[in-house]
């Protein structure tokens, strides 16, 4: 064989393991890329919620929010001794079922579900059962004016609601 022609094939071979060592390179990328999406709850963006103490009254306010495609809310409320109670807007017994929220009924607050009720001024101060989940003082931030529930606490509590979560 030529010089030429041994040339132009080392050449050849060379260019070809060029080409299969990008193409590997890319198949790998893509695949990681993939695992990476798959494996993530794109929760990254998920903000504090901030309730002002002074909009709160005896009515329950919800604060709606969205983890991925789980649907949450927190409840807040001012019970009958003044202070602001807050809870998440489902409980642990009727978690799974898209009617397990609650809805205020005079001075109470019923699960949609299993009809429980609950006094307002048992938010935050009863845990376990079908009760609306306390957001406790050491979950939640009090500036005095403002009350702050992290995203990062919102988002490590997702759990406690399902995907076909309905609120009201």
């Amino acid at each position: 064989m030529s010089n030429k022609k041994q040339s132009a094939n080392k050449g050849s071979n060379r260019n070809t393991i060029i080409g299969v060592v990008a193409a590997v390179l890319l198949v790998v990328s893509v695949i990681i890329f993939f695992v990476n999406k798959k494996g993530s709850d794109n929760t990254a963006g998920i903000g504090d919620i901030v309730i002002t103490k002074s909009e709160i009254t005896q009515t329950v306010k919800f604060y709606p929010i969205k983890v991925g495609k789980i649907n949450m809310e927190v409840m807040a409320v001012k019970a009958s001794d003044g202070t602001i109670r807050t809870a998440f807007n489902t409980c642990q017994v009727c978690n799974g079922s898209p009617r397990a929220y609650y809805k205020q009924e005079g001075d109470m607050v019923v699960c949609q579900n299993c009809g429980n009720k609950f006094s307002m001024d048992m938010i935050e101060v009863q845990r376990g059962g079908c009760n609306p989940i306390p957001i406790m003082s050491d979950d939640k931030t009090d500036s005095g004016d403002i009350i702050t529930i992290s995203g990062e606490f919102i988002k490590q509590n997702k759990g406690l609601f399902t995907e076909n979560w309905k609120s009201r």
